[in-house]
């Protein structure tokens, strides 16, 4: 395995992970609730209350890529799949954060600072899953 060091920012990635653990902690501090993407778009889905923040939140995550353009290029995106793999692992990860009470953003993010054991559990789940998916299409079925 090689480093691609062209690609590699520690500095912006540092600075994303400090703004999603500020966006998250602001979120439980004056709001009470927990920053989990999947609970809120399922939420607005849903229900008609609380819908102000949700939204708020939702559409900031949306405009962040607009608002990085505003100091640096964006990276280039290339999405190595086709359609029905695209839709078939958005409906697994959808399976997955129901089945889970809980996304990457609500376990991974808020649960492991929260020190909670069923959101550590979640997250080493969630990763097993991934490390074992990637194996097995790169590796196993890439011949």
């Amino acid at each position: 395995m090689t480093i691609d060091w062209a690609a590699f920012t520690p500095a912006t990635a540092l600075a994303g992970g400090a703004l999603i653990g500020l966006a998250s902690a602001l979120l439980l501090i004056f709001n009470g609730r927990i920053a989990g993407i999947s609970g809120m778009v399922g939420s607005l889905l849903e229900s008609s209350s609380g819908v102000g923040w949700r939204l708020a939140f939702i559409i900031g995550l949306l405009l962040a890529p607009l608002a990085w353009q505003l100091f640096s290029a964006l990276p280039p995106i290339k999405i190595a799949a086709g359609y029905p793999t695209l839709i078939a692992a958005g409906l697994l990860v959808g399976f997955g954060t129901r089945l889970g009470s809980g996304c990457t953003s609500g376990h991974g993010v808020c649960g492991l600072s929260r020190l909670s054991s069923r959101s550590m559990i979640a997250t080493l789940v969630f990763m097993a899953a991934g490390f074992v998916t990637v194996y097995v299409l790169r590796h196993l079925l890439a011949g």
